[in-house]
């Protein structure tokens, strides 16, 4: 259904990973507003809400409003200013945070034409791995994985052995 409007790939890992990780028992806080990638976990039975669209670097009411037992966070934490307190306030024990890769050779994504479009953070692994430890989680699961591009040229032969985004299931620690 997607294969030919969204980046399948990676659409296709993020749904085995969060298959292998998360019971479709339980309810999820999506950050961000409904999404295709959303809609996928609700037709594979998930019970997802989303947050409504509000700066989560200014208002976390959702995240301390809403009854949700897991967090997902795929490709937001690099548009926000202060993942810390996000990680903070999340009143889950179960999280899934997918993020684009730093690259050597790109520089961080900037929308020409979206204000808010914008990375402000493009991690390396062991920074988003060192962020959930000192918000008090626990990484049981993570993989990295290409995102290769259909065009000619130096950089999209890079993307073919290049991780491009990182893919990590954590627990509240104990």
């Amino acid at each position: 259904m997607y294969e030919k409007t969204f980046p399948n790939k990676r659409f296709k890992i993020t749904l085995a990973f969060l298959q292998k990780n998360i019971s479709t028992s339980e309810k999820i806080l999506d950050l961000g507003v409904e999404n295709p990638f959303s809609k996928i976990m609700s037709e594979n039975g998930y019970n997802v809400i989303n947050t409504k669209g509000e700066d989560l670097d200014e208002n976390q009411s959702s995240l301390i409003n809403e009854h949700y037992s897991v967090v997902t966070a795929f490709e937001i934490f690099e548009h926000l200013l202060n993942p810390y307190t996000v990680l903070q306030n999340c009143n889950a024990d179960k999280i899934l945070i997918s993020i684009p890769l730093r690259l050597w050779f790109s520089s961080a994504y900037r929308s020409k034409t979206e204000k808010w479009d914008r990375h402000y953070h493009e991690f390396e692994d062991w920074q988003l791995d060192w962020l959930l430890e000192k918000t008090g989680w626990k990484i049981i699961d993570k993989i990295k994985f290409t995102h290769p591009v259909k065009k000619l040229g130096f950089r999209p032969l890079l993307r073919y052995f290049t991780n491009r985004y990182y893919l990590v299931y954590a627990e509240k620690a104990t």
